[in-house]
């Protein structure tokens, strides 16, 4: 994003968010590289620990509860953020109507998951199921309020705190021998804990005190304004979460198992982008109103960082996809190779997919995305069922790769349509170029596996950050700007 250097005589509500993006961008990316790598310690154990069928039932509940969550968000968490970015002193009176309405959704949502149980007979996970779901609810509402004002070390914290606590009650879990439904409270669990910990932050930072109100004409006027962010939540939970629930109806269950774990690292890596987007997006909202003319030059500068970041590891993952299974899954699990192989190419696509849904969002054109969401949908909905039941698994891995491919297609086009044109092969064609003389280089040590594995990754990394300067994937002025916004962030 442009720094105020190059613009100083901006106004001061919009000064100097480009290098504050930046920071907490690193801050927050920082914290939740530890924690995810807690979580990949921990994720690793319970599923070797269950092995395919029982971790099959466990993966399908925990995306039923996300797809049934639509009913609670409708579309308030993004309106929240964006509007609590535009209106800080506004905050708390956002949070306790937005939660106040949360309680009562919750009804809804209780019957609906109730329902979508029993008919996959999985009805013995319902309550701790629906906890579940409730308290990642209200702990993505509550940390949106740090979002919003751009305080987010107490966010780095968290991040890791969550993890530790998970880690402890999972490992526990094993030690005593529990099964499938000990390891949904575990995660009901750490989600309280988080609760817990922002409503404390909140309030000691007087970003906002935990209550009670309900003001039907605000709400009446959020429901118009959320209308397409909830649409679009439930387009995108249905067309990123369906697959799951579709190979488990469809096909044996161990085939959700082994689905579910090569899922894994492509939704766990997921977290960069997402990381980035909600660090990014109150910024873009602000831009859009207050620097329009920089707005256009930011998506593009956030549509490259994500390239910059997705594509090797789509590389990386597709090459050493073999030794990866065995190191994570072990031999329970050999099965899940090749969709590991075959979800690592979408991986890239739902990398930059991102800089359009903030695009669009911070844009105030969350209808358009909605869109490019119902286009996914379709696409993924007749993939699935065209792959499936042919093909199982491995169907439904091609079916995410293209439904992404889709996404950002139709994303694209809306974009250039209302903000402007990205330009793609511009801003693409050095990195891509560069990630494919990293897989070259990773490709003859693709055998290596246990300790070993770190070689071919160090040198992975190694080649594609020379490649990347060689090739001028990155050029001067961006190195200089970041640079700059990094000193500005000390």
């Amino acid at each position: 994003m442009p720094d105020q250097d190059l613009t100083p005589d901006l106004p001061a509500p919009a000064a100097g968010l480009g290098s504050r993006a930046l920071r907490n961008t690193v801050i927050v990316l920082a914290a939740k590289v530890v924690a995810r790598l807690i979580a990949l310690v921990t994720v690793l154990a319970m599923l070797r620990y269950l092995k395919p069928t029982p971790y099959g039932a466990f993966a399908t509940l925990v995306n039923y509860t996300s797809i049934v969550s639509v009913v609670l968000d409708l579309g308030f968490n993004v309106l929240f953020v964006r509007e609590g970015a535009r209106h800080p002193d506004q905050i708390q009176r956002y949070l306790r109507n937005v939660m106040s309405l949360r309680i009562l959704m919750s009804v809804v949502s209780f019957v609906l998951l109730a329902i979508a149980l029993s008919v996959n007979r999985l009805g013995d996970l319902l309550v701790p199921g629906f906890l579940l779901m409730v308290l990642t609810s209200y702990s993505t509402l509550l940390r949106n309020g740090l979002y919003a004002v751009q305080k987010l070390g107490y966010e780095a914290v968290a991040v890791v705190l969550e993890s530790l606590v998970l880690l402890a009650l999972v490992l526990f879990g094993i030690k005593t021998g529990r099964g499938v439904t000990y390891f949904v409270w575990a995660y009901a669990a750490q989600y309280a804990f988080s609760c817990a910990y922002f409503a404390v932050v909140l309030a000691a930072k007087r970003i906002a005190v935990i209550g009670w109100q309900l003001e039907l004409p605000l709400l009446r006027e959020w429901f118009w304004k959320g209308l397409p962010f909830a649409f679009t939540f439930v387009l995108t939970i249905l067309y990123f979460r369906i697959d799951q629930p579709l190979v488990y109806a469809l096909r044996p269950h161990v085939e959700a198992g082994l689905y579910g774990a090569a899922y894994k690292p492509f939704e766990a890596l997921l977290f960069i982008p997402m990381t980035f987007l909600s660090v990014v997006f109150p910024v873009l909202s602000v831009y859009h109103r207050e620097r329009p003319n920089d707005f256009l030059d930011a998506v593009n500068r956030f549509f490259k960082a994500l390239l910059l970041l997705g594509w090797p590891m789509s590389v990386g993952i597709f090459v050493l996809a073999h030794p990866l299974n065995h190191a994570l899954f072990g031999d329970a699990y050999n099965l899940s190779e090749p969709a590991l192989r075959i979800l690592s190419l979408s991986l890239g696509f739902a990398f930059v997919n991102n800089a359009f849904i903030g695009a669009l969002s911070a844009a105030d054109r969350q209808s358009s995305f909605t869109w490019a969401a119902a286009w996914s949908l379709v696409a993924n909905l007749g993939l699935n069922l065209a792959l499936i039941p042919a093909f199982g698994y491995v169907g439904a891995s091609w079916a995410t790769v293209m439904t992404e491919v889709v996404l950002g297609a139709v994303a694209w086009t809306l974009t250039a349509r209302h903000i402007g044109r990205v330009p793609v092969v511009r801003q693409s064609w050095r990195v891509i170029l560069a990630g494919l003389v990293m897989g070259a280089a990773v490709f003859p040590l693709r055998d290596m596996g246990g300790v070993a594995l770190a070689i071919p990754i160090v040198v992975g990394v190694a080649v594609y950050a020379a490649a990347v300067l060689v090739l001028r994937a990155l050029t001067s002025e961006e190195i200089s700007w970041a640079r700059r916004a990094l000193a500005l962030a000390r």
